[in-house]
């Protein structure tokens, strides 16, 4: 949400969240990671893109919908709780 550029492994729950906001390498190849740093590094236009959609990626998690969402779950586990 600040503009900054994310590269990141491709495992677990973080291409769920930085969609297509972020460079992806396999968690376990450097020189994969290495080859997007590069990328990053000698693309302005790579930047630019990765900024904006990482603004845009941003929008999706917010306190007030996490907050939200938190709340639903501990209601429905309260009426599971009481049937």
């Amino acid at each position: 949400s600040s503009g900054g550029r994310v590269i990141c492994a491709d495992a677990s729950s973080l291409p769920e969240v930085a969609g297509d906001a972020a460079l992806y390498f396999a968690w376990n190849d450097a020189d994969a990671l290495a080859e997007q740093m590069s990328r990053l590094l000698n693309s302005v236009a790579l930047r630019e893109q990765l900024t904006q959609a990482g603004l845009e990626q941003s929008k999706k998690f917010t306190w007030s919908e996490t907050a939200r969402q938190t709340l639903n779950v501990f209601d429905e586990a309260a009426l599971l709780r009481h049937r």
